[in-house]
């Protein structure tokens, strides 16, 4: 104790010594051994030297206040319940004593409970003086000192060793000290149980003095000179004790800052202490990191369902040009945004998460790029970003946009939470801007701050007059009671020099200004006015000016709501009280959610996996290439098979008008076999090529459609990806181009086959009578149903079908049966019908009440002729199945005409030929082109968002898609819940 004694203390401990000695007086009066030193032994100690008398007063009734014995009051309740089972009429009598008693027991009882809880409110504020345990002396040390001294006499110890004592120079040494103290013996006079080897703590190693002796002297000395003290004016005394505290809080807080500055690199050093790999792997993921995590999923969740979280995150609003922006910037301790000369940079809302890193750097969401935010040039790189950004979020013909830019910012020191700083709200919308801009910026605010656990930072611009404030009212009525809002008052250096009443600022300040209300007010300092400022520069220039600050040093401000480094605090400190009191609420909101999805999946899709939007595309990404990928199994000859019949059903209508109808029309074999290669060569020269590409371009497309159709009338088969695979084949034929080169190969192949008119076998023969058969009797069939159609229905239709025939169809009927008398009479009547011939039909016509015209005669005879001179040529072919030994051996003086079989084996041979070559084409190399560009497009389809959302459709994907949002919502929020526990 001799250390309290000889004041090894400096001034800024004044006050845990005066505690100290308090705490020992209150000790001896209640006859209890001394408690090691703390708080309450510095109250004591108060007490006995009068340093404080106001404290010294309060500290002696905490003292000697003794508690109740509440163990007596209640033995005559028990004589009461003893009585009352003897009889009801001993009741009676003591009852008015009872009474009494009841009264003097209840008096007991609230006497005590009063008096604990006062007891409690007195120790609540007393300070926590912990941290002196490392400055004062241990119990065992102040007893071997004075193990049982009086404070009276203790104190005139103090005071003469004072008197004896001149004045010192500044840290005396041990030779100089020996003239000015006194002497062991003398010493001893004044206190007989302190020793002179006692006196060894007074002195440091290296043999001198410390000066808090002198000063601990020096503030006895003082308590004892009570006539000075009253002399001195109350006024006085005021400015004296508001310098000495402006002093102490000044000292306080740049050694709060040194010792922050220390924390910071010390916690750097062991973030970068180690193997990287083990850092990452011990660490994981940071609080702060999940936390963001989980907003960025409820903030996906929210827009595709429109739905609102509710977890807390810090906003930022203010009107345009107040410093919102610079405030998040001095709280991030980076410039990280945009910056224009009052004009609005800030048009979508920006999620900043803030957490502790070694390295000061910052990156996107959606990237992995690191900003190194320590470099000027990288800085520049992200504000660039940041702009761009901005700008791509806006629509054509928009101002500001409700798109989030996520990003996250690391550092050391830096406070954990998650801040959205919007665009600046406006009154007036200048040249340029949307229309509906202010209304949309104060729509974004309202939406941003109508969460009931957001904590609203409100930036008011000290610069400006108060009652041009647009925020304040907005905020008001968001948050009425100002339970989550938190006032920031910026510009402070340019209020000071401009405003002529500082009260104005001190009532903004205590919420007495503005029509709302706040958790905290601050007041910061974030730039001098030059933009090229670095965030240390600003920094120094807030901490410079609030040293000095006339507003600081008249009372006005508060140390406490002074700097962004204390807004910072106080931010984190809010945000993170506000996310243990709502996360867990919003994490069975969420489990609610995710039972209820869940159950409409079992009551709806019982046996179907929960494969949301991009599982189920993938999953018909590969249906659709293993049915590309059968196009690999089609046999030769059912590609043939196919290309064959396309290419005939292509071609068959150019052959019979265009070639074998007019060959058949000569006279002679010779006209008939010269007319042929002409007009075969010419069709193969500039149709027939490029028509057989198509021909099989088209087959392709069908045979793909085919195999794709083949699994819809299976019983398993789910529809869910039927509008992607159309869709995939409406691409795939629009884009799909066969090779360049196919026509000009084909074109050869074709003359070639065309050229050759010897069949050499007799079942060549009979395939090219049969298929010259097949495709007559087909013409056939066709122009029987077209006479049928201009004649409308005949006697059975008209008679048992009640079919009526219209008057044209009545006189078509009546010229057919004219012309068919003409054909009767000459079966080998050229196609042409002679005029005479036609006055004579239309004359017979006439005779019947039939008025027909000359042309429509002629449009009859064509149907008539042709099917006259089909079953002609099919009668020819007929007879040409015996004629293959005569055509061998080149016997041309026969009844037999088969000069058109050799048309048809010709046609026949090319078709084939074609088929061949179109078959080879597509197996070797068109159908893995067309599953190559399958597979591109479809890789295109899945980078594509919107289209997916446009070909995968229904309630099944939706509830799929939200049943993983939701599941993945609920798990990060426990993980989140976990990882909050653990860290309390």
């Amino acid at each position: 104790m001799l250390r309290l004694a000889s004041g090894t203390f400096s001034p800024s401990c004044r006050y845990c010594v005066e505690k100290l000695t308090t705490r020992h007086a209150s000790q001896r009066l209640s006859q209890k051994p001394l408690l090691p030193a703390n708080s309450r032994t510095a109250s004591s100690l108060l007490q006995s030297t009068h340093l404080t008398r106001h404290r010294a007063q309060l500290t002696c009734q905490y003292s000697t206040l003794a508690r109740p014995n509440l163990r007596n009051l209640s033995s005559p309740t028990n004589r009461i319940v003893q009585s009352q089972q003897r009889s009801m009429s001993v009741l009676s009598k003591l009852r008015p004593l009872l009474k009494i008693r009841y009264w003097i027991l209840g008096a007991g009882i609230g006497g005590g409970y009063s008096a604990k809880v006062t007891y409690e409110s007195w120790k609540d504020k007393v300070p926590d003086m912990s941290w002196l345990g490392e400055y004062l002396p241990d119990a065992d040390t102040v007893s071997k000192f004075i193990p049982n001294v009086d404070t009276d006499k203790y104190r005139k110890f103090l005071l003469k060793l004072k008197k004896s004592i001149p004045e010192l120079p500044e840290s005396p040494d041990m030779a100089t000290l020996k003239g000015y103290l006194p002497d062991a013996d003398r010493m001893k006079d004044w206190s007989p149980d302190v020793t002179m080897d006692d006196f060894s703590s007074v002195f440091n190693e290296d043999n001198s003095i410390t000066t808090g002796v002198i000063t601990a002297m020096k503030v006895n000395a003082e308590g004892s000179e009570e006539e000075s003290a009253k002399k001195m004016s109350d006024k006085e005394r005021l400015q004296k004790i508001q310098e000495e505290f402006l002093q102490e809080q000044l000292k306080y807080q740049r050694q709060l800052e040194r010792l922050e500055k220390e924390n910071k690199e010390l916690r750097k050093q062991i973030m970068l202490k180690g193997d990287k790999a083990v850092y990452k792997r011990r660490t994981k993921k940071s609080l702060i990191d999940m936390y963001s995590e989980v907003l960025d999923e409820l903030s996906e969740y929210d827009s595709s369902y429109n739905t609102q979280d509710e977890l807390p995150r810090v906003v930022v609003v203010g009107d345009q040009s107040a410093g919102k922006t610079s405030v998040l910037e001095m709280v991030a301790q980076a410039r990280i945004f945009p910056r224009g000369a009052g004009e609005m940079m800030t048009r979508a809302p920006v999620k900043v998460t803030l957490s502790e890193g070694p390295h000061h750097i910052a990156m996107f969401k959606d990237s992995d790029r690191e900003f190194d935010l320590t470099k000027e040039s990288e800085l520049e790189a992200l504000r660039r970003e940041v702009e761009i950004r901005m700008k791509a979020s806006v629509r054509p013909g928009q101002t500001v946009s409700m798109e989030t830019i996520a990003m996250s910012v690391k550092g050391p020191g830096l406070q954990r939470m998650v801040l959205v700083d919007l665009p600046g709200i406006i009154s007036t919308e200048t040249q340029g801007m949307a229309s509906a801009t202010k209304e949309s910026i104060k729509m974004m605010c309202e939406h941003y701050m109508s969460n009931p656990n957001a904590i609203i930072l409100c930036i008011q611009d000290g610069s400006v007059d108060a009652e041009r404030s647009n925020v304040t009212d907005l905020v008001s009525h968001m948050d009425p009671q100002g339970k989550r809002t938190i006032f920031v008052l910026t510009k402070v250096d340019l209020a000071e020099k401009n405003i002529t009443n500082p009260r104005r600022i001190k009532q903004i300040l205590e919420g007495k200004l503005f029509p709302m209300k706040a958790l905290g007010y601050f007041a910061v300092v974030t730039g001098r006015g030059n933009k090229d400022d670095s965030i240390d520069t600003i920094r120094g220039y807030e901490e410079e000016f609030f040293r000095t600050s006339q507003l600081f040093r008249s009372g006005v401000l508060k140390a406490s709501q002074m700097t962004t480094q204390n807004l910072s605090f106080a931010v984190s400190d809010c945000f993170w009280k506000m996310v243990k009191a709502s996360v867990e609420q919003q994490a069975d909101t969420y489990k609610a959610a995710r039972f209820n999805l869940e159950t409409e999946w079992k009551n709806n899709y019982p046996s179907l996996r929960q494969l949301d939007r991009d599982e189920l595309f993938e999953k018909g990404k590969g249906e659709i290439l293993d049915e590309v990928m059968n196009l690999s199994q089609v046999t030769p000859k059912q590609w043939e098979e196919a290309l064959w019949a396309k290419l005939w059903d292509q071609a068959a209508e150019h052959v019979i008008e265009n070639i074998y109808l007019p060959a058949a029309q000569t006279e002679s074999a010779g006209h008939f076999n010269t007319t042929v290669d002409i007009k075969l060569k010419q069709w193969a020269d500039q149709q027939l090529p490029k028509k057989s590409v198509l021909v099989g371009w088209e087959t392709l497309q069908e045979e793909l459609k085919g195999l794709m159709d083949r699994g819809k009338d299976a019983q398993n088969h789910d529809d869910i990806f039927d509008h992607l695979k159309e869709a995939v084949i409406k691409e795939a034929t629009r884009k799909h181009r066969w090779q360049g080169e196919a026509a000009n190969s084909l074109r050869v192949i074709q003359l070639n086959a065309l050229e050759d008119r010897s069949i050499a076998e007799k079942s060549q023969w009979d395939s090219a009578i049969k298929f010259m058969e097949s495709t007559l009797q087909d013409k056939l069939f066709e122009t029987e149903s077209k006479i049928n159609k201009m004649s409308g229905p005949g006697w059975v239709g008209r008679w048992f079908k009640w079919q009526y025939q219209s008057q044209d169809q009545a006189k078509c009927a009546a010229t057919k049966t004219e012309l068919e008398k003409i054909v009767a009479l000459d079966e080998k009547h050229p196609p042409y019908l002679a005029m005479d011939e036609t006055t004579t039909v239309r004359k017979n016509l006439e005779a019947q009440g039939v008025d027909v015209d000359n042309d429509f005669i002629k449009m009859t005879w064509h149907e008539v002729y042709r099917r006259h001179f089909l079953k002609q040529a099919l009668v020819r072919a007929n007879e040409c199945r015996r004629g293959f030994y005569y055509y061998q051996r080149g016997i041309t003086d026969t009844d037999l005409e088969c000069h058109d079989i050799v048309l048809f084996w010709r046609i026949q041979k090319m078709l084939q030929c074609t088929s061949n070559a179109l078959r080879q084409q597509i197996m070797n190399t068109e159908a893995r082109r067309l599953e190559k560009e399958v597979k591109h497009m479809l890789e295109g389809l899945g980078e594509d968002p919107q289209k997916k959302l446009g070909l995968l459709q229904g309630r099944r994907v939706t509830l799929a898609e939200e049943l993983k949002k939701v599941r993945g919502i609920q798990e990060k929020l426990e993980e989140f819940i976990e990882a909050l526990r653990k860290e309390k």
